[in-house]
This record gives structure tokens, C-alpha cells and sequence, in this order.
């Protein structure tokens, strides 16, 4: 059985910053000197995967009973404009990247977007967070 690892493209993953005992560190670059991983993003890549496996079913189960979208989720102006003419609100709940395009104006964000819920990363023009300010959790 092979494995085929598919690598994130630029703007498929978002840097993170961790903070760890020396003792770990110092046994993670042992690991790598000894080759069992490139380099110490290889190994910590490594360990984020298998326990996002172990917890696989507890995450799908929690993304059901929530009512989360999985993945990258993207609110284009045509959608927002179809929502507030037809008098609707959007609660958005995503899980991965929730993206609203560029051309979305602050006023037809806020006009159309009760809440913001992104466990991931949540990307758009700084006036319309701005102006979802208070409706981001």
C-alpha cells in the first residue's frame, strides 16, 4: 500500500508559533539528526496528523452536531446579494477556511452576516471584518 502525502499550497495552511521545553526540542532535533524526519516541521507535521486520526471520529461526530461546514468555504458577493434580497441572514460555521471575496462590501457583509464561527482561519478585507467586528467568535 503506498502513501501518497499531497503538500499544502500557499494559502492552504497558516503558520502557527509553539512554544516547547528545551528536553523536547532537544529530543525532536535527536530524531532528525538521527533521520527518522527531515527537519523538526516534518516531525511536529507528523504528530498533529496521527493525533487528528486518533481523534477522527470525536471531530466528525462534533462537526455533525454543530452544523459545521468541513474545508474551504468561500461567500462570493453574488451569493450575499441572493441572500439579502430574498431577505435572508447567513450564520457562517466552518471548519478549515472560510473566505469572503474581495469585492464584498462592509455594508452588504454586515447587512447579510449574523455571526462569524471559523475553527481554521477566516480571510477577508480588513473593513469587512471591520465591520463583522462584533459577530466574529
Amino acid at each position: 500500500m503506498s502513501v501518497t502525502e499531497l503538500k499544502p499550497r500557499v494559502g492552504d495552511s497558516e503558520k502557527i508559533t509553539i512554544n516547547l521545553g528545551v528536553v523536547d526540542l532537544g529530543q525532536i532535533d535527536l530524531l532528525v539528526q538521527e533521520g527518522f524526519y527531515a527537519n523538526r516541521t516534518d516531525l511536529i507535521r507528523t504528530a498533529i496528523r496521527n493525533q487528528l486520526a486518533i481523534h477522527a471520529e470525536v471531530v466528525k461526530h462534533v462537526i455533525i452536531r454543530k452544523s459545521l461546514a468541513l474545508g474551504l468555504e468561500t461567500y462570493s458577493r453574488q451569493q450575499l446579494e441572493a441572500l439579502q434580497v430574498n431577505g435572508e441572514r447567513l450564520q457562517i460555521q466552518v471548519v478549515g477556511l472560510a473566505t469572503i471575496a474581495a469585492d464584498v462590501t462592509p455594508e452588504l457583509a454586515a447587512a447579510v452576516i449574523d455571526s462569524v464561527t471559523v475553527l481554521g482561519a477566516f480571510h477577508a478585507s480588513a473593513a469587512v471584518k471591520a465591520a463583522l467586528a462584533g459577530r466574529i467568535h
